[in-house]
């Protein structure tokens, strides 16, 4: 079970959601006023992008006899911000790049 709380304390954390498969936001919280419509946006975008990793991966797998399920953790940078999925695929953080421990983060996600 994820702590938002928890992720909430984790330098540089902005928000910290739950979203289910489909892209429906099941839970979010945010040290910031990241409004409920932008969290649903990035929920959409980041359940494709996790499904479409699965299928790479599963590819992969197949294919060149390695392991790369299931998966752990993905990111995306651009600008100030990242967001990192992680939690089974299913759980989201935005952090500020700049301030972000991205060892801690993804240690924290991957095993959440």
């Amino acid at each position: 079970m994820v702590n938002f709380d928890e992720l909430l304390t984790l330098d540089g954390v902005a928000a910290a959601g739950e979203f289910a498969s489909d892209g429906k936001i099941i839970e979010y919280r945010s040290n910031t006023d990241i409004a409920k419509e932008i969290a649903q946006v990035s929920a959409q975008f980041c359940a494709t992008v996790s499904m479409l990793f699965n299928t790479l991966a599963g590819a992969f797998t197949c294919f060149t006899k390695t392991t790369w399920v299931p998966q752990k953790v993905w990111s995306y940078s651009g600008g100030d911000w990242t967001v990192i999925i992680g939690g089974g695929g299913n759980t989201w953080v935005f952090v500020e790049t700049a301030k972000a421990d991205f060892n801690q983060l993804f240690k924290a996600l991957a095993y959440s």
